[in-house]
């Protein structure tokens, strides 16, 4: 089993949409075992996974605050599909973030619970929150890899450096073996030089560019509008197909440990 963190503390870059999507790909297109986990405050992964009410069993009951949770991680996860289940979160995350910052062991909170749940998935996919708060620490901390979204405009790439000198911090400190498994391009238009220019920078500033890029599509708002991803809704556009290319690239590197 591995876990990767979708993680970039920017936002509007399409995180959920990427783990959404990524997830329903990889469980239906290549029949891996998937566990999506919302650990967003905002709760917008399991929104568009159709789960408006957790009644109070959702990840935040799970995790705890400044103590321990008393809610068992396999009585909040919810069977979605084949293959395909949810662990998710409310607004009621927001007083468990706050509350770790005095637990002990407060940066592997998170890794302690999905490590109950291990044998059940071949791959976790953690939706972590526009900022760089303990939530998403303790992300970067249970993580194998991080796919980091971001979009092709200089606002972004300077907010994705920042991101990536916190990673390198988790890195030294936290999780050594955590991989930068690659940075994918959103909203991305390949008519605007500007964007052009960004895709070039990151690729000729050595980073793990994905050999994929999604564009902007109004079909992916309308999915998760409905409860699905775009893979199920509109399966014909062409981001659903792009989601399925990086999908690809994601599957080799849980095989393979590369891209």
């Amino acid at each position: 089993m591995r876990i990767i963190a979708i993680a970039n503390h920017k936002g509007g870059v399409g995180k959920t949409a990427t783990a959404h999507t990524l997830g329903v790909a990889l469980s239906k297109h290549f029949e891996h075992r998937v566990l999506l986990v919302d650990i967003d405050p905002q709760a917008s992964l399991s929104g568009s996974c159709g789960i408006m009410d957790t009644a109070e069993k959702s990840i935040a009951e799970v995790l705890g605050g400044a103590v321990p949770g008393t809610l068992s991680i396999h009585d909040a996860i919810r069977k979605l599909d084949t293959n395909l289940s949810l662990l998710p979160a409310d607004i009621a995350l927001a007083v468990t973030e706050l509350g770790l910052v005095s637990r002990m062991n407060r940066d592997s909170v998170l890794k302690k619970q999905l490590a109950e749940v291990s044998s059940l998935f071949d791959v976790i996919l953690i939706d972590c929150p526009p900022s760089l708060g303990m939530l998403t620490i303790n992300a970067l901390t249970a993580a194998d890899g991080v796919l980091l979204p971001t979009q092709p405009q200089s606002v972004d790439l300077r907010g994705m450096q920042l991101f990536l000198d916190t990673l390198d911090q988790v890195r030294s400190e936290l999780n050594p073996a955590i991989e930068t498994i690659g940075v994918l391009p959103t909203f991305y238009d390949g008519r605007l030089i500007h964007h052009q220019d960004a895709l070039h920078a990151m690729q000729g500033a050595g980073l793990p560019v994905f050999p994929v890029q999604i564009g902007r599509t109004v079909r992916i708002a309308e999915a998760a509008h409905e409860g699905e991803s775009v893979l199920t809704f509109a399966p014909e556009n062409p981001q659903a197909q792009a989601y399925l290319k990086l999908a690809e690239e994601v599957s080799r590197w849980l095989e393979n440990g590369q891209v």
